[in-house]
């Protein structure tokens, strides 16, 4: 078996066992209200470190480039409500157009 199967597997089994956990907590622990407040903010949190690593490195380096410029184009559109299909046009062509500019 190769060692990326072995690995593989290790990380099948760490993460139902991590399921596993997760299901075995008592119901009186996961009801206390800090609890709660924590768990309000962690898909926000995991979607801004997957934002920050997708969209300001490539490969072990930070760059800076047109997906930030349009990371923030996207902000902004989202900011100022306007509809979602309108953002993507809107970060896609301030991200290309940085592309363009910068070659």
């Amino acid at each position: 078996m190769s060692t990326v199967w072995i690995a593989v597997i290790a990380a099948s089994v760490g993460c139902y066992l991590l399921k596993l956990a997760g299901l075995s907590v008592p119901a009186s622990w996961v009801e206390q209200p800090w609890v709660a407040r924590i768990v309000d903010f962690v898909p926000a949190a995991l979607l801004a470190a997957l934002v920050a690593v997708q969209g300001l490195t490539s490969g072990n380096e930070i760059v800076i480039d047109g997906r930030l410029a349009g990371l923030a184009v996207a902000a902004l559109a989202l900011a100022l409500r306007a509809p979602f299909i309108v953002v993507l046009v809107l970060a896609g062509a301030a991200g290309a157009l940085v592309h363009v500019l910068t070659g």
